[in-house]
């Protein structure tokens, strides 16, 4: 490609409102513009790295079996509501007005109620199915380019099957695909244990790459026996040890305390371990909300995924108005006895197991309790695990210490089961002649963010240093010719000779570019292989070679360039 034939706008200058190295470079370099907040329209430059990705994609999907479909983005309402996801998702869904039609966030309803009509024998499985296809989610504060928008490219795949057996087989075949594509597209990743989230299902994987523009957290063991996103994570820790003093509650004033610093500060103790943070959440229910008290270690903070894990998706937490009704107390004064409502579900993390002589809000505000005894003055409570677990702490065998890291999410995998094929009345008829619901998993891949996560893993302070499958080129030739025919006739011929060796190749044969602007947009580009054919190397019958990605520089003799790139894109 003539880059005097391709439209490349390149940008001296990082954009204003880009923060991380994806969404500057993918601008800078032309591979992106953006439309509005969140959505954003892909450049040739672009283009043709998104077509690698999602080429990789297809050729790993295809050769576990997988089908290609297109499915329609406009889906209808009832479909959701049938699934319960039209309340589920909420306002991250977009809903077009007047018409009871939504544009799809991900296609499981629409999949299955292909699959129900269909697949109604064991005969016909099992099944993968999959499409690439734009996806829009209504992301309140879309950021980071690519990395967070409301219009992308996703990869969603679907399997059947008849029996929970082949689920795990369809599972582990979709595991390995997946290895398969990120290691092609050159990334640096790890799989994670994860939350299924609005998905549902049971096993759930995540495929994460270490960044640090990641919104999630993923707690990962230093032997790297384990790794888990910080949602699901467990870890070792010592329980609060039972003193079995028997000591009776005590009310005592607090004046103006809010936190849990400050009671620790106004008590002058550094252990915050008995202090009981109390935190009031809101289950929404249809016959009518409940009410879940949590109480943790006042050095922890409650992890809202492992509530969801217990609790389902419908739990929030309280608002500061409601916390007068339900407890009779402000946040800061709440505490596991004498609350105002008498059916509040009272939990505990783990880590507070039938512990005693713990501080706590007294359900009045200004006052706190001491000396409570889980085990004798709360009765009905229950012990989970619904803590965040903390940098430096064992792992749950006590072998090695967990490290935690930001990462960006470029693929997940579910076992969703039987929940939507339930719903949507999807059956099959096994050997026997009797009726049974599809066993289903779902798994997706983001296009535009494996790319844009590859970037974050691959750059430097002169721009992208692409390598591998999906570079947009593997060659890019610059032509210094000033007012030289011999350069330019030469430049001309290597061009001719790289493509016509099936070598994909940018041809800067610009004439009204000074060479530094040249040589800037080579780097910022980052094509792994640079080219240079300029008057003072020709005189001597030489050219340049330039590697992007370590700034090693060779002369070699024009004839004997092939050669060497051969060798180069061969390494």
């Amino acid at each position: 490609m003539r880059l005097t034939h391709f439209f490349l706008p390149t940008l001296k200058d990082d954009p204003v409102d880009a923060v991380t190295a994806s969404h500057k470079l993918m601008i800078r370099s032309g591979m992106i513009r953006q439309v509005t907040s969140g959505v954003y329209s892909a450049l040739p430059l672009g283009l043709i790295v998104f077509r690698k990705v999602e080429n990789i994609i297809r050729q790993e999907m295809n050769a576990i079996g997988g089908n290609e479909f297109l499915l329609s983005a406009l889906s209808p309402n009832e479909l959701w509501a049938e699934t319960g996801r039209l309340e589920d998702y909420g306002d991250l869904m977009f809903r077009i007005k007047n018409r009871e039609l939504v544009l799809c966030p991900t296609h499981e309803e629409i999949f299955t109620s292909i699959a129900k009509p269909n697949l109604i024998s064991y005969k016909n499985l099992p099944q993968v199915w999959y499409q690439i296809q734009s996806k829009f989610r209504n992301e309140e504060r879309p950021r980071a380019g690519v990395l967070r928008a409301r219009q992308f490219t996703m990869k969603d795949a679907y399997s059947f099957d008849a029996t929970l057996e082949g689920l795990d087989k369809s599972y582990k075949d979709m595991d390995r695909a997946y290895r398969n594509i990120f290691s092609r597209c050159g990334l640096d990743y790890t799989v994670v244990s994860a939350h299924s989230g609005a998905m549902g299902g049971s096993d759930s994987e995540e495929f994460m790459v270490p960044a640090s523009a990641g919104e999630d957290n993923i707690a990962i063991s230093e032997d790297g026996n384990y790794a888990s996103n910080l949602e699901v994570a467990v870890s070792f820790k010592e329980k609060v040890r039972r003193l079995n003093t028997a000591k009776d509650t005590e009310e005592f004033h607090t004046p103006n305390i809010k936190t849990i610093d400050e009671l620790a500060d106004f008590l002058k103790i550094k252990d915050k371990s008995r202090l009981a943070k109390s935190r009031v959440f809101v289950i929404a229910k249809k016959e009518g909300n409940e009410y879940l008290l949590v109480l943790l270690c006042g050095d922890d903070e409650v992890n809202e995924m492992k509530l969801q894990n217990y609790f389902g998706i419908g739990i929030r937490p309280a608002h500061n108005d409601e916390l007068q009704e339900i407890t009779g107390a402000d946040a800061g004064s709440i505490g596991p006895i004498g609350l105002k409502k008498k059916n509040i579900k009272i939990i505990a993390d783990q880590m507070l197991e039938d512990a005693d002589e713990l501080i706590s809000g007294a359900n009045r505000n200004d006052y706190h309790l001491k000396n409570i005894d889980l085990k004798r003055d709360v009765p009905g409570i229950e012990y989970k695990d619904i803590r965040i677990i903390k940098e430096g702490e064992l792992t749950s065998d006590k072998r090695s210490k967990i490290k935690i890291t930001k990462a960006i999410e470029v693929g997940h995998i579910f076992k969703l089961g039987t929940k939507y094929a339930n719903a949507l009345g999807a059956t099959f008829l096994d050997s026997e002649g009797k009726e049974n619901p599809l066993i289903m998993g779902s798994y997706g891949i983001g296009v535009e963010r494996t790319a844009a996560a590859f970037i974050e893993q691959n750059h430097d302070d002169k721009g992208i240093i692409w390598k591998g499958e999906i570079a947009p080129f593997q060659v890019i030739l610059i032509s210094i010719s000033g007012k030289s025919e011999e350069v330019r006739n030469t430049s001309e011929g290597l061009y001719n000779c790289l493509i016509e060796n099936k070598i994909e190749t940018l041809f800067d044969d610009r004439d009204d570019v000074r060479p530094g602007v040249k040589f800037n947009d080579a780097d910022l580009i980052g094509i792994p292989i640079q080219v240079i054919i300029g008057e003072k190397n020709l005189k001597e019958g030489n050219a340049e070679i330039k590697i992007r990605k370590t700034g090693e520089r060779l002369i070699v003799k024009i004839d004997d360039t092939m050669n060497k790139v051969s060798e180069f894109l061969k390494s």
